[in-house]
């Protein structure tokens, strides 16, 4: 049994929960989101409570189970609360700016980078900090991954833009390399 899919979902009461046979709409504070449930997977709302269960016992039936249930629930916490990430802009003379739907980095490029929010995503800037939000944690996390290419971490200084808790591993530089050892010359 899927240890993910067995557990019920709490819904708060600021969600309201539309059931059709394989559509559900979430509506709650921050939007709406409607989902597509498969064939092989029922869904059950009791009082506060939603319930997964499955119609086979296949393996593929099986993964399908668990993905339902924490999609659902990332919908319902993403409707209620919402999700976002932090990037971090490291380097001298890094900065963005944004109007809530344009995003523009100066990030040492010759010139500025745009990048337009997809719908339902908003950004905000503070200091060298940017932080991506919306209600859907799948376009969240791909819309950060997206910034995050434009400039990703470099491995000798840590110059970029990266995850606002991500730890960048660097590498030493050719003179590091040379003063422990063989290679400095003194015999």
């Amino acid at each position: 049994m899927s240890r993910i899919g067995i557990q019920p979902i709490a819904v708060p009461d600021s969600v309201k929960i539309n059931l059709n046979q394989n559509q559900i709409q979430l509506t709650g504070p921050k939007g709406n989101i409607n989902e597509t449930i498969p064939d092989k997977i029922n869904i059950e709302q009791k009082d506060k409570t939603i319930l997964v269960t499955r119609k086979l016992d296949d393996q593929r039936t099986k993964a399908l189970h668990g993905y339902v249930r924490a999609n659902l629930a990332n919908a319902i916490r993403g409707v209620n609360e919402g999700w976002s990430k932090t990037l971090s802009l490291v380097g001298v003379g890094f900065r963005a700016v944004t109007d809530s739907k344009k995003l523009t980095l100066t990030v040492g490029f010759s010139h500025t980078v745009d990048f337009m929010a997809p719908e339902g995503i908003t950004f905000k800037v503070s200091g060298n900090n940017v932080i991506v939000s919306g209600i859907s944690k799948q376009l969240v996390g791909e819309t950060s991954a997206m910034i995050r290419r434009i400039k990703p971490p470099e491995i000798y200084k840590g110059k970029g833009i990266r995850y606002k808790d991500e730890i960048i591993k660097l590498k030493p530089g050719k003179a590091a390399k040379t003063v422990g050892g063989v290679a400095t010359g003194v015999k």
